[in-house]
């Protein structure tokens, strides 16, 4: 076992690969409110490579918006990966990843134009079943989706000059949050 609960598994072949929880610690970086847990994972039978690490939030609640470019540059960066794709997700139903100019107007405009596309308060089905209030929370996240593919060129995520990696809260309530950081590619 490694660590965060990740084990390296072999098949009767010999191909390796790296199985995770994916479960977030107990305690998190509370100052920060970020922490990072590394995955490298580096196979000598294939020429490519694959680093996993992983970015954990505590969020306040509907609406709030993370930059999360500056860390998935860090761990492209880090990742040792000079050309290829990195993966971001999500772990959980009700937050997003996107890529957008991260500024104060287009932070609050987009939460205003998803509660207005898929207002709070509504009588969703989920809201029948569940009586927890986040129904249009579930809504606002498969919207903008769980996940964002980056490519990496020079080492460096390839992003236009007013781009950024962000990541939108949509439930309710205050959440910690696990996102998943996969970077594959050539050294």
């Amino acid at each position: 076992m490694l660590f965060g609960g990740a084990r390296l598994l072999t098949s009767r072949t010999g191909r390796t690969r790296l199985a995770s929880t994916l479960a977030p610690p107990k305690a998190a970086n509370a100052r920060f409110g970020r922490l990072w847990l590394a995955f490298p994972f580096r196979c000598a039978q294939e020429k490519g490579m694959v680093y996993q690490r992983q970015i954990l939030l505590e969020t306040r609640g509907h609406r709030q918006m993370h930059d999360l470019t500056a860390d998935v540059a860090q761990i492209i960066h880090d990742s040792g990966v000079r050309t290829g794709t990195a993966h971001v997700f999500n772990v959980g139903s009700t937050g997003a990843i996107g890529a957008i100019e991260f500024e104060p107007g287009l932070m609050e405009d987009l939460p205003d134009l998803l509660d207005k596309l898929i207002p709070p308060s509504r009588n969703y089905g989920h809201e029948k079943a569940w009586h927890d209030g986040n129904g249009h929370s579930h809504l606002q996240a498969t919207l903008l989706g769980p996940s964002l593919t980056l490519p990496v060129a020079g080492g460096k995520p390839v992003l236009g000059t007013w781009q950024q990696v962000f990541h939108l809260e949509c439930d309710i309530k205050p959440r910690r949050r696990t996102i998943v950081v996969t970077v594959s590619g050539e050294s």
